[in-house]
């Protein structure tokens, strides 16, 4: 019986900490005013009539705060590329030289500053969400057990500690949030 408490324990630590990382890589999407290379991770390039990601068809890189530049493998999709870039809607205008592309980040306004506050806190919210229902599923096996045999100490027990890693990973998710919107404000 306690295998499977403690199974039902990690399966809540695992499901939390997979919310926690999926917030991390969203949060690494919201641009801050500095180009970043993650800025590009979901476009899609057209690679002889296949949808592919950026990633695997181009080197990706910043020469400073300001400029992204995406050196694609072969010269014939440099349009492709730019075509895919500029249909992710990320507010970004390439610019092609003839062997690679350069994209300057503009700098954001107070509006725009706030409004990726707003996305920031709904992806957080999202993972509070998350780490929440990965809370539900595992007080909701623990009370399962208890028609199996488990006591009902052992019930509030385990309960009490989901309880407590929750709060933790609430917490984490709070930190991320609070760095990230201080991250985007700074001018």
């Amino acid at each position: 019986m306690n295998e499977e408490v403690e199974m039902a324990i990690d399966d809540a630590k695992d499901g939390m900490k997979d919310s926690l990382d999926h917030l991390e890589k969203q949060l690494a999407k919201i641009r801050a005013g500095r180009a970043n290379p993650s800025m590009l991770d979901g476009v899609m390039v057209d690679y002889y009539d296949t949808p592919t990601p950026l990633a695997q068809v181009a080197n990706v890189n910043t020469i400073d705060a300001r400029t992204i530049t995406v050196q694609p493998w072969e010269k014939s999709i440099l349009d492709e590329v730019s075509r895919g870039i500029t249909n992710a809607n990320l507010g970004l205008n390439p610019q092609s030289n003839g062997e690679m592309i350069i994209i300057a980040v503009p700098m954001l306004t107070e509006e725009r500053r706030r409004d990726l506050v707003k996305k920031a806190k709904a992806e957080g919210e999202h993972a509070k969400v998350g780490v929440r229902q990965k809370r539900k599923d595992a007080n909701d096996f623990i009370k399962s057990l208890k028609n199996d045999g488990l006591s009902e100490d052992q019930v509030k027990d385990t309960e009490d500690s989901i309880q407590k890693i929750t709060d933790e990973y609430i917490t984490k998710v709070d930190a991320l949030l609070g760095m990230k919107e201080a991250d985007i404000m700074k001018v």
